[in-house]
């Protein structure tokens, strides 16, 4: 015959309220360490994503000084609004054709891009950035901001 054998359990001497604290106490370190955690990884993340592609808008001021200076200006505007108004001396590569012309682009000099709002020069930069450029800008709020400053276009701007 074979005897089962069962575990005696002594009772706790410490009163239920004291071993629910411990455990209570024990659940918001680990809560605690959890957030901590979390919190790291997510300034980890932040400041990683932020040395991969750092902040390169300037302002419309900026930008004028950087083309007084001699900057190359890249437009990435579609054709048909190239004709309407751009930056005298800009070289225009729409958005669509950047990344297959790149090689007509120079890594040595300082390259502003620029769009009419703004949204399609940030896309551009990050294609350049990508590509290893890294003297580069992005015109903040695009055309509209340089033109509404009183800089000179080409064109009739709208």
């Amino acid at each position: 015959m074979s005897r089962k054998h069962s575990k005696l359990t002594q009772p706790s001497t410490e009163p239920a309220s004291h071993r629910r604290h411990k455990t209570h106490k024990r659940n918001l370190a680990w809560l605690w360490v959890s957030l901590g955690a979390l919190l790291v990884a997510v300034v980890g993340i932040l400041l990683l994503s932020s040395k991969s592609t750092p902040s390169v808008e300037i302002t419309p001021a900026q930008a004028y000084a950087k083309y007084q200076q001699g900057a190359f200006f890249l437009d990435v505007r579609s054709q048909e609004e190239w004709d309407q108004f751009h930056i005298s001396g800009s070289t225009l590569i729409p958005l669509d054709q950047l990344q297959n012309r790149l090689s007509e682009l120079s890594k040595d000099q300082d390259i502003v891009v620029v769009c009419l709002t703004g949204h399609r020069s940030q896309s551009g930069t990050t294609i350049l950035q990508q590509a290893g450029f890294t003297r580069l800008s992005c015109l903040s709020g695009g055309l509209q901001a340089w033109t509404a400053a009183g800089y000179p276009v080409e064109g009739t701007a709208p």
